[in-house]
C-alpha cells in the first residue's frame, strides 16, 4: 500500500485534460457511475463501465481512501415501458428481471458492489425536489403537463460535449409545451396505462436526465469527487446533468470520467445493431476472470473492437499468469499478496493505463519464470506475490479464493461428469449382459458416493445428492 494520497492523475472530460486527483474531502473519494438502464439482458458492451471503473476504485482503495461508490438503476423509461408492453409483462417486472441480469454480470466479473445503488423509482421525493428548485430559479418551467429545462438560462450549457447552443437537438422530439426545441424534459406528464406520481404539476413520472442529479446530491453531497459513464452518455445525458446541477447551485462532479465503446466491425456494440454479445455466452467460450482480463485490458478510454481471436488472446494471457502462479504454489509453497511495482504503481497513477500495467505483470511473470527454472525460489515467490498485487487491483488474481473457488468446482463437476458416465457404461454393459449383481453393485457404490442414478427412458440420469437429501 503506497503512504500516501498523491500521484494519481485522471483525465477529465470537461477541462479536456490529464489533472491531479485532488479531492473534495482528504482521504475520502465519492464516485457517481450512471448505471443500466434495465430495459434487456446485459452484454459485454453494458459492463465494461462497470469493469474499467472498478479498477479506478480498487486503485483509490488500495491508496488508503475511503471510497464511496454509487451506482444508479434506470428502472423506469421509454424503453422499459414499450418492451414491457411489447412482451405483455408488467413494467416494473421487466424491470426487475433485467436489474437482476446485470447484478449477475457484474458479480460474475468479480465487480465489487456498490456502496449504494439507488433506483430512479425509490427517489421521486428527491427529483421533485430538484426540479422545484429549478422551477423556483427561473431554469425549468411547466407545459402541458411535462416540465422544461430552458437551456438558454444555463450560460455552461455544451461545456462537457463542445455542442453550440445553436446545434443542440435532444432527440425528444418536437412537444407543443416546449418553448424553445433545445430544451430538455424533467418530468413527463401521466399518459393512460403508465405509472405516474404525484407533483405539484400533476402527475408524472420522471424524464431520463433528472434521476442521476438528484441521487448523486442524495448520496454524495451538492459536491463530490467523479462522476463516471460511458463516452455515450456525454451528450445529451451529461450534458443536460451538468446544466440542472449548476442552475440549482451545486458544485456537482468535480472530475468527469468517460469509457471508450465494445465495438464491432467499427461499431458500437448495441441491440439496434444486431452484434449484442451477452455475458452468458460469452461466459459459454471464456471463465469469468478471462472475460474481465480481456475487457480490462484496453485503456479504459479506448475503443475496444471485440473479436473472437482477441478474446481467445486475452484468456490464453490471463492463463499464463494463473500458470506461473501455480508453479511457483506447487514447488515453493503459498503465495502471499505481496507489493505492486513502482512501474505499476506510475501506469495507473497516469490515468490508469491498463495496458502498460499489465505489461508489468507480465514482465513480473517473465522474470518470475526465469527465477524458478533457474532455482532461485526467493526471486520467483517475490515475482509471484508481486503479481497478485497488481492482478488483485486489477480484479482477476488467479489466486483469489472467487475464482480459484469457481474453477475448481467446474473441474471437479467435469472429472465427476466423466467418471459417473464411465461407471454408467459399465452398469449398462452388465445389465445388457443380465449381470444385475454387478449392474446393482455398482449403483449401490454410487449412490454411497453421493449419487443418485435413476433409469429413464432416455437411459440412466444421475444427480448429486446433499445431505439433507436434495440434488444439485
Amino acid at each position: 500500500m503506497t503512504d500516501s494520497f498523491a500521484g494519481l492523475r485522471l483525465h477529465d472530460t470537461l477541462t479536456g485534460t490529464v489533472r491531479d486527483f485532488v479531492p473534495v474531502r482528504p482521504g475520502h473519494a465519492s464516485i457517481y457511475l450512471c448505471g443500466a438502464t434495465v430495459q434487456g439482458l446485459p452484454h459485454i458492451g453494458h459492463v465494461r463501465s462497470g469493469v474499467a471503473f472498478d479498477v479506478l476504485r480498487r486503485w483509490l482503495m488500495a491508496k488508503g481512501y475511503d471510497v464511496a461508490f454509487i451506482r444508479n438503476v434506470t428502472d423506469i423509461d421509454d424503453k422499459i415501458l414499450n418492451k414491457a408492453a411489447d412482451a405483455g409483462r408488467p413494467w416494473w417486472e421487466w424491470a426487475a428481471t433485467h436489474e437482476r441480469a446485470f447484478t449477475a454480470a457484474y458479480d460474475a466479473l468479480g465487480v465489487l458492489p456498490p456502496s449504494a445503488e439507488p433506483r430512479a423509482t425509490g427517489h421521486i421525493t428527491q427529483i421533485v425536489e430538484l426540479i422545484e428548485r429549478l422551477i423556483d430559479r427561473g431554469h425549468a418551467y411547466p407545459g402541458d403537463g411535462d416540465v422544461y429545462f430552458n437551456v438558454l438560462s444555463c450560460p455552461e450549457y455544451g461545456a462537457l460535449s463542445g455542442h453550440r447552443i445553436d446545434d443542440v437537438h435532444q432527440g425528444e422530439g418536437v412537444a407543443t409545451g416546449k418553448r424553445d426545441q433545445r430544451d430538455f424534459t424533467l418530468w413527463k406528464g401521466a399518459k393512460p396505462g403508465e405509472p405516474s406520481w404525484p407533483t405539484p404539476w400533476g402527475r408524472g413520472r420522471p424524464g431520463w436526465h433528472s434521476e442521476c442529479v438528484a441521487m448523486a446530491h442524495e448520496y454524495l453531497g451538492s459536491t463530490f469527487d467523479i462522476h463516471c459513464g460511458g463516452m455515450d452518455l456525454v451528450f445529451p445525458h451529461h450534458e443536460n446533468e451538468i446544466a440542472q446541477a449548476v442552475s440549482a447551485g451545486d458544485g456537482f462532479a468535480q472530475y468527469w470520467l468517460h469509457n471508450g465503446w465494445v465495438t464491432m466491425g467499427g461499431e458500437k456494440m448495441s441491440k439496434s445493431l444486431g452484434n449484442v454479445l451477452s455475458i452468458p455466452a460469452v461466459l459459454q467460450r471464456v471463465r469469468p476472470a478471462e472475460l474481465r482480463y480481456y475487457l480490462g485490458s484496453a485503456h479504459y478510454r479506448s475503443m475496444l473492437e471485440f473479436t473472437e481471436v482477441a478474446l481467445q488472446n486475452a484468456a490464453k494471457a490471463y492463463t499464463g499468469v494463473e500458470e506461473f502462479l501455480h508453479r511457483v504454489r506447487n514447488r515453493v509453497g503459498a503465495v502471499p499478496v505481496g507489493t505492486w511495482t513502482e512501474k505499476f504503481a506510475a501506469a495507473l497513477d497516469d490515468d490508469l493505463a491498463a495496458p502498460i500495467a499489465l505489461a508489468e505483470v507480465h514482465a513480473a511473470r517473465a522474470d518470475g519464470n526465469r527465477a524458478l527454472d533457474a532455482g532461485d525460489h526467493d526471486g520467483a515467490m517475490a515475482a509471484a506475490s508481486a503479481i497478485r498485487a497488481m492482478m488483485g487491483i486489477l480484479g482477476c488474481d488467479p489466486l483469489d479464493e472467487r475464482w480459484e473457488m469457481r474453477d475448481e468446482t467446474v473441474a471437479a463437476l467435469g472429472a465427476l461428469d466423466n467418471l459417473v458416465h464411465w461407471a454408467l457404461e459399465s452398469r449398462t454393459e452388465a445389465r445388457a449382459n443380465r449381470d444385475w449383481a454387478a449392474a446393482d453393485e455398482i449403483r449401490d457404490r454410487l449412490k454411497a458416493a453421493g449419487v443418485e442414478v435413476t433409469d429413464t427412458s432416455d437411459g440412466p440420469q444421475w444427480e448429486l445428492i446433499t445431505g439433507d437429501g436434495r440434488g444439485i
